[in-house]
This record gives structure tokens, sequence and C-alpha cells, in this order.
């Protein structure tokens, strides 16, 4: 009588045929320059059978489960999930290797356990030349839909980057805005009209005044407090200058009395006016 699928024996039975029938798989895969399409196929298939989740197929996954042996820790550490203790596991291996569910070998002390091979179908060379035969068949439908996907991306990024109905009415609304009113500025000029208002005006003035007073109240601060640093310092003022980095405003190319003339040709001009 089988053992059922949900004893200690059912699980661990199942365990190593599946074990040994993956490796029969890998083996037919390996042969048959495996194609992304069946491997995902053969991926969803471990995943149903609750195996083992594969990314790709390799030599080094191959050469992991190739006619793997297994022992009753193997055994244990896979079926953790279960909460199977290796005590009970080692038991369910030994009552299928008596009733000739699953072969084992000894090598001294240790049980070496194997699925039997015979449960297993093998495809001959006429059915693996049919495999290969699919596979490239495939392979060229998942090189067409990859070309499809692409198109269908090229021209969705097309669209994407083309303004919408509402956008475009949106824009044109604002551009006609900004025409009429450089119209209206452009007519103000040519009729002579000033264009900024004396308070406007008296505005600007006074935080252009602010900023020269601001500066120059700055300037005598640091200048006050450079001819203390240096009047004892053994250092020359231009060398410890260019030492910590220091700018003057000539090095910046600016002169703080040329904004102030600035200032005062303004407005003897406003009062020319």
């Amino acid at each position: 009588m089988a053992p059922k699928s949900d004893s200690t024996e059912g699980i661990v039975l199942n365990f190593v045929n599946e074990v040994n029938h993956l490796s029969n798989i890998l083996l037919i895969l390996s042969s048959v320059d495996l194609s992304s399409a069946v491997a995902f196929e053969f991926v969803g298939y471990l995943e149903m059978k609750h195996v083992f989740i594969l990314s790709a197929i390799d030599t080094q996954i191959l050469g992991v489960f190739q006619n793997r042996p297994l022992n009753s820790q193997n055994v244990a550490d896979f079926l953790q999930k279960f909460n199977l203790k290796k005590a009970a596991i080692q038991k369910a291996l030994d009552t299928l290797a008596d009733t000739g569910r699953i072969s084992f070998k000894e090598y001294g002390k240790q049980k070496i356990y194997l699925a039997r091979q015979d449960q297993f179908e093998i495809p001959n060379s006429e059915e693996l030349n049919q495999m290969k035969e699919e596979n490239a068949k495939l392979q060229e439908k998942m090189d067409e839909q990859k070309r499809a996907i692409s198109e269908v991306e090229r021209e969705i990024k097309a669209l994407q980057s083309n303004l919408t109905l509402e956008e475009i009415c949106a824009k044109e609304a604002k551009l006609k805005k900004e025409v009429k009113d450089m119209e209206e500025k452009l007519t103000k000029l040519r009729m002579g009209v000033t264009l900024v208002s004396p308070k406007e005006r008296e505005a600007v003035e006074g935080m252009y005044t602010d900023t020269l007073t601001q500066w120059r109240r700055r300037k005598r601060m640091f200048k006050d407090l450079w001819d203390a640093l240096t009047e004892n310092s053994p250092k020359d003022p231009k060398e410890f200058k260019e030492e910590l980095g220091l700018e003057y405003d000539e090095d910046a190319g600016v002169s703080l009395q040329s904004f102030v003339d600035l200032m005062q040709h303004c407005k003897k001009r406003a009062r020319g006016h």
C-alpha cells in the first residue's frame, strides 16, 4: 500500500522522487539547447510542484542535481518547512528503502538514498530531436513577440511625448496673452509713455540705496578688522591675504564708487525730465 502524500513517508518519497526527476529533466534540457521560453515553462512546472525555483538552466545547477544521492541530513534540510524531525525522516527513508520504493547504498555507517530510476521516462534521440525543433519554433515566436512589444513601446513613447488637446489649448491661450501684453507695452513705448510709475521708481531707488549703504558698511567693518589683525603681524599683508584666499572689490573688477556715481547720474536725469 502506497504511503499517504501528507504522511512523513509520503513527503519523503515525493521529495526523493522529485529530486531525481529534476535531475533527469535537467539532463534532457541541457542536451537540447534550452531557450528562455521553454525555461519559463519548466520553472512554472517546478513552482507547481513546490520543488525548486530556477532562474536559468546552467551547468552549475546541473552539477548540483545531476544523479544526486541524498542522505538523511540532506532530506531533513530540504523538508524543514514540514516541521519533520530528522529521526522521523530517517525512519521514513528506511521504511521506503525496505519496501523497495527507493534505492539505497551503504557507505560505512552512512546510507545514501536514490529514487528508483525505472519509474522515470527518458526520451530517445528521436524525441530529443523533436524537442529541439519545438524549442526552435518557440524561440522564433518569442523573438517575434519581442519585436512586436518593442514596436508598441515606441509608439506609446511617441504618443506620450505629444501634447494633449487640452494642453495645446492652454498653451495657445497663454501665448496669446503674452503677445497681447507685449503689443500693449510696445504701443506705450511708441507713444512715449513712461512705463515705470513714480512709486515703483522710488521703491527701486530705495532698495538700491540700501544695498549701497550695506556695501559701504561691510567694507568699513572688514577694513577695521583687517587693520587690527595685520597691525602687529609679522606676515606681509598681501601674502597673508593671498594665503587666506581673500578678494577685494578691485580683484573682482567692481567698484563701490562706480555704483554710487550711477545712482547720482540717474537722479540728475530724473530731475532734468
